[in-house]
């Protein structure tokens, strides 16, 4: 989208986005030069910024603090183990699974970033624990080969016994039983 366009929407809508402001940086950042066009357009702007009548809606930040206390966890885990073994583990594969089964902690402030980290420390510290060795544990058991996506050119026979192998791994102790 050009700036002409960005600045148009912009007077429309009443507001600026910070999308819309991430492009209008993004093409004047790649130009080696801006157009009168532009320059006007970017000078409209900034008077409707200016006497209100476009307002910048503000870049709302949050964070789940959540991540970052698995992440912490994970990746020390993982490191003893890369350390004392063989094995390679995904980092990402960890946290995934941990954070999939934790609660999230989001905040917008950094005060509330440190409360919520003190909250998670003093009462969830375990079970952040408990999901992170039980991530790992499920990462180790599992052979990584059964990750190969299925596409047009994989045959019925070869899905077949894809899906026979994981049921294999996810019910070792499934027996058959036979039609009579």
């Amino acid at each position: 989208m050009s700036i002409e366009k960005i600045v148009e929407q912009a007077l429309q809508d009443g507001y600026l986005t910070p999308a819309m402001e991430a492009e209008v940086g993004r093409i004047c950042d790649n130009a080696s030069e801006l157009s009168i066009e532009e320059y006007m357009a970017l000078d409209k702007l900034m008077g409707a910024l200016l006497t209100g009548e476009v307002v910048a809606v503000p870049r709302k930040q949050f964070i789940n603090v959540m991540e970052e206390l698995v992440l912490t966890e994970a990746i020390a885990r993982v490191a003893e183990i890369e350390a004392t073994s063989e094995s390679s583990i995904d980092v990402g594969d960890i946290a995934a699974y941990a954070l999939n089964r934790l609660p999230p902690l989001y905040a917008t402030t950094e005060e509330g970033a440190n409360y919520q980290r003190q909250r998670a420390k003093a009462e969830l510290q375990e079970l952040i624990s408990q999901q992170v060795h039980e991530a790992i544990n499920r990462n180790l058991d599992q052979p990584n080969d059964n990750r190969t996506p299925v596409t047009a050119k994989t045959t019925g026979n070869e899905v077949l016994d894809r899906v026979s192998s994981l049921l294999q791994v996810y019910a070792p102790s499934f027996e058959q039983k036979s039609a009579t």
